[in-house]
């Protein structure tokens, strides 16, 4: 097995795993077409739920990284198999890296959402509405509703129906939980939290409604919130 080290609990949960299973799989020690650790084994040795580690997995994925088979578990791909895109978290502690990123998501989550609006199936929006009852639940102030978070986003871009929506999108969104940390640390927590989540709810609602300028105006609106608590310009057009 690896040398993965213990998660330090201040850190990024599950971007920081991923960057661990990552630098291993890119360097050679976890071979292509290796199985990786179980999600109990990985859990137990970084010290984090399972819940965390999924995350973790998922962003791999999202990379080309990994590739999961169902009951059976995760694999490293072969090396010709993986995406050609990479942006290593640490690149967006530079504050025009990160704003390049946000700038980038924009109007792609913001078309995303009207794509879900005209194509989102029962499922979908069950799937919304259990992401939002995460993000609204006990663990909201934990790190655990950042992760909440991060789903919905990634389930907007599977309502979607269009897998390279689902591809780039759960690519941005798992780097943007910066964006969601740095919020939380510059405001009043409490307020933080229930905005977001009116904002979450608002493009829930907008999606299910079945109209898609509603669900783009509300998704425009809840990036455009999410920059503002950052102090982030952005150009709106």
């Amino acid at each position: 097995m690896a040398d993965f080290i213990q998660i330090r609990r201040g850190e990024h949960l599950p971007a920081r795993i991923a960057g661990q299973i990552g630098k291993e799989i890119s360097e050679g020690r976890i071979a292509p077409g290796e199985k990786l650790p179980t999600e109990h084994l990985l859990s137990k040795t970084f010290g984090v739920s399972r819940s965390v580690v999924r995350e973790a997995i998922a962003q791999l994925r999202n990379e080309g990284l990994v590739e999961t088979r169902q009951g059976v578990g995760a694999f490293a791909t072969d090396v010709e198999r993986r995406h050609s895109i990479r942006i290593e978290q640490d690149n967006l502690t530079d504050r025009a890296s990160f704003r390049s990123l946000f700038q980038l998501r924009l109007p792609l989550e913001i078309e995303a959402a009207g794509l879900a609006a005209l194509h989102h199936t029962v499922e979908d929006l069950t799937k919304l509405d259990e992401t939002l009852g995460r993000m609204s639940g006990a663990d909201k102030w934990t790190d655990q509703g950042i992760v909440a978070d991060l789903a919905f986003h990634r389930q907007v871009a599977a309502a979607t129906q269009n897998e390279y929506y689902l591809m780039f999108l759960g690519f941005v969104a798992e780097r943007i939980h910066l964006a969601i940390h740095a919020a939380r640390e510059t405001a009043v927590l409490e307020q933080i939290v229930e905005i977001t989540i009116a904002e979450h709810v608002a493009i829930r609602d907008a999606i299910a409604s079945g109209d898609p300028v509603k669900a783009r105006n509300a998704m425009r609106s809840h990036l455009i919130g999410a920059a503002q608590r950052i102090d982030l310009e952005l150009e709106i057009f």
